[in-house]
């Protein structure tokens, strides 16, 4: 049943009664007033679905109040209804703003088409801003370069899940392509045709993060000006990628975990639960394991999230698909700077298939283009193209270096011991050496007990 609430401003009490009777018999939930005057103090303090307005009403008319709604709440769409239908008055009305226009008297399904016909305008309207935003943000290969047996594994288990409905956790490094991987699974699933969206747990505090995927009522917190649609809403039908779930707060952790159980939610400041029909897929670099060790992860949680697995292999153990990833981005970065770069010379290449790339794929894609803007006249990159690494403190990370049976975690220590160093101590060279935030990086040194590495004399 629909949960929209409705706004009905109408001066004649018959026609507020067939109105109210008719839309709460839809299930819609209904608010109605008399005037247009104090129909404007409603919209101040309350948020609403749709307004369904008569546009003549004495002192305040129609036009003026969706003039005012405007101002107040611009997302919220207006219908007017009117017994005095002209040809001039519709366009005129239509031309200020409302989304429909109703001419007195309707029946209950000439009114059930045109309030769906608005709400699913807003919903577009709403789905498709959020959706260019995404869409500008995205850099990547539109699909998974790479046939190693790992990435061949890997497209073959994702086409098997991809036709699944059951939650996936994608688990690997940073930088390994993880979102990718979720990219694919949404495009080649039955909800390809429904919005795919995304929220970056680990970029965004636990009152900000709480907001954007629930959503929030009007005045449910200082700034929240209007209603906002969260990201579960936003996604309904299609599929919603929590990136770097292990970064949600405890506190926020149960509001998440009985979504997912319940397939419902509430807005930030509202009462009222929303039915939601959304695939989860999560990523991961963190151990979450650990991190329920630990509690600063919900075991529940990590049993709901974890359905179905994938991991995605770093680079350093497919070392193979280089050759064709670095093809990749030579032509990308070089089409988009108006270069006229061809390839990569010998040299170069076995220098990036010696090097060990803790920042994976992405770190990759970063030296590229940092290579392609740098060159200058040439058609093919050479090994002093790519010299800039040096100065910025990164030096290769041989497996040599390694103990022969050390354990990942034991690794992953050392590799961020021994990058901190290289870059004597300074966490946000570090940190965008190794394709990770500032942020995570500290929070790995707090783990290991080094929360003021020294500098290196």
């Amino acid at each position: 049943m629909p949960k929209e609430k409705i706004l009905i401003i109408d001066d004649d009490q018959l026609m507020r009664e067939f109105l109210e009777e008719a839309l709460n018999r839809l299930g819609y939930k209904i608010v109605t007033t008399s005037n247009g005057k104090e129909a404007i103090n409603l919209l101040k303090n309350q948020s609403f679905d749709l307004i369904l307005t008569d546009l003549k009403m004495e002192p305040i008319d129609g036009i003026e109040v969706l003039k005012k709604s405007q101002q107040i709440c611009p997302e919220t769409p207006v219908i007017i209804m009117t017994a005095y239908a002209t040809i001039e008055t519709a366009i005129s009305t239509l031309k200020s703003g409302a989304v429909d226009y109703l001419i007195k008297p309707f029946t209950p399904e000439t009114l059930e088409i045109a309030i769906k016909r608005a709400l699913e305008k807003t919903r577009i309207k709403a789905e498709n801003k959020f959706l260019r935003a995404e869409l500008r943000s995205y850099m990547g290969p539109s699909d998974m370069i790479g046939n190693s047996k790992a990435m061949k594994e890997l497209k073959k288990n994702l086409l098997k899940i991809a036709t699944s409905n059951s939650t996936v956790l994608i688990r690997g490094e940073t930088g390994v392509g993880k979102e990718l991987v979720a990219r694919a699974i949404h495009y080649n699933s039955p909800r390809k045709d429904k919005p795919f969206i995304k929220v970056n747990c680990a970029a965004l505090s636990s009152s900000i993060l709480e907001s954007e995927l629930f959503g929030h009522e009007k005045g449910a917190f200082t700034g929240a000006h209007e209603r906002k649609l969260g990201r579960f809403e936003l996604a309904n039908g299609g599929s919603l990628l929590l990136d770097e779930i292990s970064e949600i707060h405890i506190d926020l952790q149960p509001k998440l975990l009985r979504a997912l159980q319940e397939k419902e939610i509430e807005r930030v400041g509202g009462t009222e639960t929303i039915p939601i029909n959304v695939r989860i897929i999560a990523t991961t670099n963190r151990n979450l394991e650990e991190a329920i060790e630990k509690g600063t992860f919900r075991e529940d949680l990590f049993f709901r999230l974890n359905v179905i697995t994938m991991h995605v292999p770093p680079l350093r153990e497919r070392k193979e698909d280089i050759p064709e990833l670095t093809e990749y981005f030579v032509k990308k970065f070089s089409n988009e700077n108006g270069k006229h770069i061809e390839g990569i010379s010998q040299e170069a290449m076995e220098a990036l298939l010696e090097y060990d790339w803790p920042g994976n794929v992405r770190e990759l894609q970063n030296i590229i283009e940092r290579a392609v803007v740098l060159a200058e006249n040439k058609k093919i990159l050479e090994l002093n193209d790519l010299g800039f690494l040096k100065s910025m403190g990164i030096k290769p990370f041989h497996r040599s270096s390694f103990t022969r049976g050390i354990t990942l975690h034991e690794a992953e220590k050392k590799l961020i011991l021994q990058t901190l160093e290289y870059c004597n101590g300074n966490k946000t060279k570090t940190a965008e050496m190794l394709g990770i935030s500032v942020r995570t990086l500290r929070n790995k040194l707090h783990e290991y007990g080094f929360a003021q590495p020294k500098k290196k004399k």
